[in-house]
């Protein structure tokens, strides 16, 4: 009996939270669109200048740890 229970109680929140992610954002303040490569990220920021059409874009690319500085990021 509870093998069947304990289901629900997950599968009802979890239906609630899909169905509101499906909603239409009307007016989003900014738009940002994230491409994962295989060894970097590019992204994307189409609304950043509306003015001229264009976009901001610019790659991330991670460090390999050996490469590290003492306290530098290893995301960039």
């Amino acid at each position: 009996m509870a093998i069947r229970i304990i289901p629900m109680f997950i599968a009802i929140p979890s239906f609630a939270l899909l169905y509101s992610m499906d909603e239409v954002v009307v007016d989003p303040a900014i738009t940002i669109k994230a491409i994962g490569h295989q060894w970097y990220q590019t992204y994307e920021y189409s609304d950043y200048n509306s003015s001229d059409e264009q976009s901001l874009t610019f790659d991330s690319y991670t460090i390999p740890e050996d490469d590290l500085e003492l306290g530098q990021s290893r995301l960039l």
